[in-house]
């Protein structure tokens, strides 16, 4: 009896907010004269803050092209602008600046929507050693992480040197797919000055106080306490999750003006690689066991950081075509 009369309880609470919330839509319209898309338009900032907002406005409107203009092709956004307008009664020629805006942000929501796709595609396709394509990115990952050693042979104990498990790579792939391995090789070629700081620093004795010989003497366990390539599949994982969570909104509405593409998500790969590698070093875990309670602490981290919407994942390394911006 009790779960009933709160059931019924929370419905009618739910029905009064839903109530409240479009009386107060229906007096800021008639005391400003302006729909909620112009109200979000003209008072946010172009980024998270509107394109969010835009966002949760088009998906609980009552109105069917409202509702459906969130799931466009993108080559549709300019006519779903014009039949919004249309339908809202607003005219082009005198509010120019809103089409754009509005069109700006359901890019940005579209191109999310496609970003997603485009991510889980890859993460899908599975390493295939038959694939002359998928062979090539492998062989050119190790050339760009050990560019004066040459690898003896495609099945050989040399790929632990870069951090993977075994003698053959494509087993440690399962879990993420090529998406793991674009991901890898895009750090790799585009910040390889830090790539190759985080696997040298990798392959170094944990403890200052202990010098190499009497490391190696002593077989005690290597570096920092993980394997380079293992942990670029490992944020290859938290970045997706961040990024199908919906999570990575915040950041990708602040740093891309129209449609956050699959360099986006790189981008963001490449610092969240470095700043694990810095907090890491900062919780000094005293082995390889307690990997999963540091990144789960390092996932909270970052999903505090996004909640801000002004947030956007600034990087502290020096790729040459990175242009994330701290807004």
């Amino acid at each position: 009896m009790k779960h009933f009369l709160r059931v019924v309880t929370q419905f009618f609470v739910f029905l009064y907010c839903k109530l409240l919330w479009r009386g107060l839509k229906f007096v800021a319209r008639k005391f400003t004269g302006r729909c909620e898309l112009q109200r979000i338009c003209y008072n946010n900032k172009h980024g998270a803050r509107r394109t969010l907002k835009i966002e949760s406005s088009l998906r609980y409107s009552k109105n069917e092209l409202l509702q459906s203009s969130l799931s466009v092709h993108p080559d549709k956004v300019e006519k779903t602008i014009d039949n919004i307008m249309a339908l809202k009664r607003i005219n082009p020629d005198t509010n120019p600046q809103l089409g754009i805006s509005l069109q700006a942000s359901l890019l940005q929501i579209v191109g999310y929507r496609s970003l997603v796709a485009e991510v889980e595609k890859l993460r899908r396709e599975p390493y295939d050693c038959e694939n002359p394509e998928n062979e090539k990115m492998l062989m050119k990952l190790w050339k760009e992480l050990r560019p004066d050693t040459p690898l003896t042979s495609r099945i050989s104990k040399q790929w632990c040197e870069i951090g993977f498990q075994g003698s053959d790579p494509k087993t440690d792939f399962r879990g993420m797919g090529l998406l793991g391995l674009h991901n890898l090789l895009y750090f790799a070629e585009h910040d390889k000055a830090t790539a190759l700081q985080m696997l040298h620093d990798s392959l170094q004795p944990k403890h200052n106080e202990i010098n190499k010989p009497e490391w190696e003497q002593k077989n005690l366990d290597k570096a920092i306490g993980f394997s380079f390539a293992i942990v670029g599949i490992n944020i290859t994982d938290l970045t997706y999750s961040l990024l199908v969570s919906g999570a990575l909104k915040t950041h990708l509405y602040n740093v891309a003006p129209e449609m956050p593409s699959l360099l986006h998500f790189q981008q963001t790969f490449c610092y969240l690689m470095q700043e694990f590698h810095r907090f890491w070093i900062e919780e000094d875990p005293s082995d390889i066991m307690e990997f999963s309670r540091v990144r789960s602490k390092f996932h909270r981290r970052i999903l505090r950081q996004l909640k801000n919407p002004d947030m956007a994942l600034c990087p502290h390394f020096s790729a040459s075509d990175l242009h994330l911006v701290n807004l």
